[in-house]
């Protein structure tokens, strides 16, 4: 080797110790197994956090008791006219709130004060008739035979009874004017709203025709209609939480009572009284909707219910002892 290549050489290598080996990567450089772990720690959380809401929408949709067919449900008091005549007041204006007792509507009573005063004529007459007759009869008791035969006293006697129950029967048709006379005041029997009003001055009511309607405002509730495969831990008395379609409140009730029975197609008689059994049977059995009453507790003031509501349910079963 010549001189030149020996030199050149020593110039090459670096002067001082050789470098200590450092375990620390360079700045902004990650190990391989890092690189490796790092996915598997963020989905290792994901998944955790999936199942929690996998088995929380399973125990709310497949445990718990919910159907989203229910319906809000109302008492509503149709007031039919007892006495016919023409609507001589009508103060009321359809959707209004009124309370127990307040007047709805009033029939033409002119005719009903006459009949009074002709029923009061027919008691006074009645009465001073048996009076009269009585008083015969008391002094033909009073007298001998020689005077009058047994047959003549009976027969006052008689005429007496007979003139005192023509008295009775004028003072039943007094009173019987007289609740006429009331009846042409039609007055609500409960607290509620007037509703779908068609009633207007002047129409001719007609005795039992349905003239005006009052929906019940304490007798709301839901019929929610639960697939039989829901109903094993339903009982009574259970909380209930509705949500109505149009509002984002809840409503709050209880199970009030569950139906016992529902209509079925199958064994109704037929002319000759024999069941009717559909001869057809399919592979998919559908589970038949039991309505549960569902007992309203507590409304939320910006909550307005209406009969016909769409709603949905959900029953929190309790414990059974």
């Amino acid at each position: 080797m010549s001189e030149v290549e020996t030199k050149s050489k020593k110039e090459s290598r670096p002067h001082g110790p050789p470098p200590a080996w450092s375990a620390e990567p360079a700045p902004g450089v990650l190990p391989r197994r890092c690189l490796r772990v790092l996915p598997l720690l963020i989905t290792l959380p994901i998944l955790a956090l999936a199942a929690i809401l996998c088995l929380a929408m399973w125990d709310l949709y497949m445990v718990a008791p919910w159907t989203r067919d229910g319906t809000v449900r109302v008492y509503v008091v149709k007031k039919a006219p007892e006495v016919a005549g023409h609507i001589a007041e009508l103060p009321v204006k359809d959707n209004q709130f009124v309370h127990k007792g307040d007047l709805l509507m009033v029939i033409d009573p002119t005719d009903y004060r006459i009949a009074v005063r002709l029923a009061e004529a027919a008691v006074q007459r009645a009465q001073a008739n048996a009076q009269n007759v009585e008083r015969q009869a008391k002094r033909r008791q009073e007298l001998t035979t020689l005077a009058v035969t047994v047959e003549e006293k009976q027969t006052f006697a008689a005429n007496a009874a007979i003139a005192q129950a023509e008295y009775q029967q004028a003072l039943a048709n007094l009173d019987q004017a007289r609740v006429n006379l009331e009846r042409t005041q039609i007055r609500s029997p409960v607290n509620g709203w007037v509703t779908n009003l068609l009633a207007r001055l002047g129409d001719f009511a007609i005795v039992g025709q349905n003239k005006i309607s009052v929906v019940d405002a304490d007798s709301f509730w839901v019929d929610a209609y639960f697939e039989e495969t829901y109903l094993g831990p339903i009982q009574e008395g259970d909380p209930a939480t509705i949500k109505l379609m149009g509002y984002r409140e809840v409503v709050l009730g209880r199970v009030a009572s569950i139906t016992r029975a529902i209509d079925v197609p199958n064994a109704q008689p037929n002319g000759e009284g024999l069941a009717q059994v559909n001869p057809i049977f399919t592979w998919v059995r559908l589970a038949q909707r039991i309505p549960v009453r569902i007992a309203i507790d507590q409304v939320p003031k910006t909550v307005v219910l209406a009969a016909g509501m769409t709603a949905t349910v959900e029953i929190e079963p309790r414990l059974q002892k």
